[in-house]
């Protein structure tokens, strides 16, 4: 009697566990992956915002753009340099992602679509698991960069959202451990 009541407790706990939509606790696993992804970026329409976000398992960085994201190259990299100028660009954290965007940071009459006062520190990322600086490090030709240090060189995803209205975000999720 008292093992078929065992068994009856064992199967009843197997069947909530595994029944769908059933609470079964937060996973941090990530099959993401560090290598390069995107194709190659082609000019696009100007970026207006850059924000980043904290998550249970990973940190986000969303740029926003005004119309469709054309493409983008996200990779780590040992070091960033500039599109145009070639010049190597500081960048805090044990690893680097250059992200490079079809976005531009003006309009069609060169007027700034998103402010460059605080180019070094776009975003304040303070107490975030994984990001340890977000700073633009170039615009050129309908091409904007980023350089996004993170604490080290971990799995990474990148995707592009519909919205707000006709614009579109880039997102890049970077994972808070392997």
């Amino acid at each position: 009697m008292k093992v078929r009541g065992v068994l009856a407790v064992l199967v009843m706990t197997m069947v909530m566990v595994s029944a769908p939509g059933a609470a079964v606790g937060s996973s941090c696993a990530v099959t993401w992956g560090s290598l390069p992804k995107g194709g190659i970026p082609l000019p696009g329409p100007p970026m207006f915002d850059i924000r980043a976000g904290r998550h249970e398992c990973f940190d986000r960085l969303v740029i926003d753009v005004r119309g469709v994201v054309q493409e983008s190259r996200v990779k780590y990299v040992l070091g960033v340099t500039g599109l145009a100028t070639g010049h190597p660009i500081p960048v805090r954290g044990g690893a680097v992602l250059s992200v490079i965007v079809g976005a531009t940071d003006h309009d069609e009459n060169g007027e700034p679509t998103y402010p460059r006062a605080r180019q070094a520190e776009l975003v304040d990322v303070t107490g975030f698991a994984t990001f340890r600086q977000v700073r633009l490090a170039e615009s050129q030709e309908g091409l904007t960069q980023v350089a996004l240090g993170v604490r080290a060189r971990l799995p990474f995803r990148v995707f592009v959202l519909a919205g707000p209205g006709a614009g579109s975000r880039l997102v890049i999720d970077v994972a808070h451990r392997w």
